[in-house]
C-alpha cells in the first residue's frame, strides 16, 4: 500500500461516493444529517455506497446533535445493525457534562464493534484535557486515529497543537499512536505548514462541495486536494 497521505472525504451518498473517489480519496466519512454536523446513515445508505465504491468507508455512531451520547442502547443496537450489513470502520467520540471522555458509553461501543478500527472524532476539540482523554483512550482496540482541528474554533486556532501532536517526538507517548487526522476548518493554504509537521492525513467535507451542501461532492475539487496533499518533498 501507498504511504502517502490520507484524504478522508464525507459522503452522504451514493453519488457523493463515487465522485470523491473519481477525485482520488483514500477514505470516507458516513454521515447523515449535516445539519446537525453528521449523525449515523441507514444501513441501508451505507448498503448502497458500500456497492458503489471500493474504499475504505467510515460509519459515523451519533444519533443526536453534539457530544452528549444519548440513548446509549440505541447506539448500541445501530452499531450491530450496521455490523451486520458489513460495516466494519466507524467514527465516535463522546463527552459527559463536565466536559471529560465518556468512557462508558465508548467503551461499550467498542465492544459493539468487536476490534474494527475507528476514529475518535472532535470530541477532542471540545474536551476539558486533550492529554489525559488520550490517556484515558489507549488501550482501547481498534482506536487508530483522531479527527482534530487541534482547536473548537479550528485549525486556524488549532495549529500549534497539531503541530506539536505531530511532532514524531511524541509517538511514543501513551496515547500518542493513533494518526492525526486534520479536519475543521481546514484550507489548502494549511497543507503546507501540516505536512511539513508531520501531519499525514486530511479530512474535508465542505471543501469538496464548492457549490455548497446542497450539492454533491466535486470530484475536482477532491482531486485539487489530492494535488496538494501529494505535493510534499
Amino acid at each position: 500500500m501507498s504511504n502517502r497521505a490520507v484524504l478522508e472525504v464525507i459522503a452522504l451518498d451514493a453519488e457523493d461516493a463515487i465522485a470523491a473517489q473519481a477525485g482520488g480519496a483514500d477514505r470516507l466519512e458516513l454521515v447523515t444529517d449535516i445539519a446537525a454536523d453528521g449523525l449515523t446513515p441507514s444501513r441501508e445508505t451505507y448498503g448502497r455506497i458500500r456497492a458503489a465504491v471500493d474504499i475504505p468507508l467510515r460509519v459515523m455512531l451519533r444519533l443526536t446533535d453534539g457530544f452528549a451520547a444519548g440513548d446509549v442502547d440505541a447506539l448500541v443496537r445501530v452499531a450491530r445493525e450496521l455490523r451486520e450489513e458489513g460495516a466494519d470502520e466507524f467514527v465516535l467520540g463522546f463527552l459527559d457534562a463536565e466536559g471529560h471522555v465518556d468512557l462508558v458509553t465508548v467503551e461499550r461501543l467498542v465492544a459493539e464493534l468487536e476490534g474494527c478500527h475507528w476514529t475518535f472524532h472532535r470530541a477532542l476539540d471540545r474536551v476539558a484535557d486533550r492529554d489525559a482523554a488520550r490517556k484515558q483512550l489507549a488501550d482501547l482496540p481498534g482506536l487508530d486515529t483522531y479527527l482534530t482541528a487541534g482547536s473548537a474554533a479550528g485549525v486556524d486556532d488549532g495549529l500549534p497543537t497539531l503541530l506539536d501532536e505531530a511532532d514524531a517526538a511524541r509517538r511514543g507517548e501513551p496515547g500518542y499512536e493513533p494518526r492525526l487526522l486534520v479536519g475543521g476548518g481546514l484550507r489548502l493554504d494549511h497543507v503546507p505548514a501540516l505536512l511539513a509537521g508531520g501531519v499525514t492525513a486530511f479530512h474535508i467535507g465542505g471543501a469538496a462541495r464548492p457549490a455548497g451542501w446542497s450539492a454533491p461532492v466535486s470530484p475536482t475539487a477532491v482531486r485539487a486536494w489530492r494535488t496538494a496533499i501529494d505535493a510534499r518533498a
